[in-house]
């Protein structure tokens, strides 16, 4: 039993490598579910989640603080889903939300810019002048909330377990390291680290209880900006 998070770049098949392993270890597959669970649980808009785990900090919701309760939300119900345990989970912030426990397995996918730009283009039907654009900005605005958010840059290999090149591998070969890899002890779950992962769930459940500043006149201003940026 063990948990898995995938790392990637959009359009670099890091999603067909979660689905597929999932498939193979016969885990549950997760990643949008998350929003959609916690935007629901949390009454937040969806889209203000989104923006939250992906798009930089601005200066006034850093000051206020109305991104990281956002992300409080999101983490707490990746953690919800951690507590059962025999996930892969692909999407945003995984392995920062997730790092603190023994059995989760980090990877991150890289794929050459071509092929992801190819693809980018098939999906959207976009040039590939605009398929580069979109690609290069979303790469950065991932990097920037890294680096305010957490200190660190997401394409630092040390965050990671594992770093795989889906441009000189197959899908098929991603997957069988992965699995091969999860067959060590390391990254089975124990007595020790599932009790880490409850006692991680119910703080971060306890943590989107806590009033911080709401109800506070500093935060009805920041929702009030917040809510204009939509």
């Amino acid at each position: 039993m063990s948990i898995i998070t995938i790392t990637r770049g959009s359009y670099s098949r890091g999603k067909e490598v979660a689905e597929r392993l999932a498939e193979k270890l016969g885990y549950a597959c997760i990643s949008r579910d998350i929003l959609l669970e916690a935007s629901e649980e949390f009454n937040i808009p969806e889209i203000k989640l989104i923006r939250a785990i992906h798009d930089a900090p601005k200066v006034l919701e850093r000051f206020f603080g109305g991104s990281e309760r956002y992300v409080k939300y999101y983490r707490s119900a990746l953690l919800l889903h951690a507590r059962k345990d025999n996930i892969v989970y692909h999407g945003l912030a995984g392995h920062f939300f997730l790092k603190d426990i023994p059995h989760v397995l980090k990877i991150r996918i890289n794929a050459d810019m071509t092929m992801r730009v190819k693809e980018e283009m098939r999906r959207e039907n976009i040039s590939a002048e605009e398929a580069l654009y979109v690609l290069k900005k979303d790469d950065e605005e991932r990097r920037k909330w890294s680096i305010q958010v957490y200190g660190m840059d997401p394409w630092d290999s040390r965050l990671y377990d594992m770093v795989i090149n889906i441009s000189t591998l197959t899908l098929e070969d991603a997957v069988d390291i992965i699995y091969g890899v999860l067959q060590k002890p390391t990254f089975r779950t124990t007595p020790e680290s599932q009790k880490l992962v409850d006692d991680l769930a119910q703080s971060a459940k306890n943590q989107t209880a806590l009033p911080n500043s709401l109800g506070s006149p500093l935060f009805y201003l920041a929702d009030s900006y917040l809510a204009k940026q939509d």
